[in-house]
């Protein structure tokens, strides 16, 4: 089955097309890959089940006081919001190639850090991709933005909550 992909949202603002300007989102090509696949399961299978949910919530009857109507109206705005998210992501998609071989630490590479003599492995990625107990930190997040154009060698200080992290820079793979 083939998809077309959404287009960039165009507005007439006073006679001028203006393209509405989106955050670029910073994926890899499996990343892209699982968006896309996500929009798809959205699009064609949850709208239909929420669809459902609506239909049969009608047939109860009054629908001011009926909560399955209104809890199936919720999810329905809840998906069409994130299909929109989705579209804007896949339309601003940048994809990220995975580096090796850079002396500082940079959007795609994998490197090593040392807090209290335990070395973890970071993998700096794009927001939509992050998972901290896996060991992906987005360059958009405070501790990734310690990390970003770190060198071997060098000592981060991160600012937590807890107070002030130190990690070493061992190794960038």
């Amino acid at each position: 089955m083939k998809h077309s992909w959404p287009k960039p949202r165009v507005y007439l603002l006073r006679d001028f097309f203006v393209k509405i300007i989106m955050p670029t989102t910073f994926v890899s090509q499996q990343g892209l890959e699982d968006l896309k696949t996500e929009l798809v399961h959205r699009k064609n299978i949850v709208r239909g089940e929420i669809a459902q949910k609506i239909a049969s919530a009608k047939e109860l009857g009054d629908l001011s006081e009926n909560f399955e109507y209104h809890e199936a109206k919720e999810q329905q705005g809840q998906n069409e919001s994130r299909i929109m998210e989705l579209e804007d992501m896949i339309i601003n998609a940048v994809i990220v190639h995975e580096k090796q071989g850079d002396s500082t630490i940079s959007l795609g590479c994998t490197f090593v850090a040392e807090k209290d003599k335990e070395k973890k492995t970071f993998q700096m990625v794009g927001s939509s991709e992050a998972d901290p107990l896996a060991g992906k930190i987005s360059n958009e997040s405070p501790i990734g933005q310690a990390f970003l154009g770190q060198t071997v060698g060098d000592v981060v200080e991160i600012n937590m909550p807890s107070g002030v992290t130190k990690y070493k820079i061992v190794e960038i793979k």
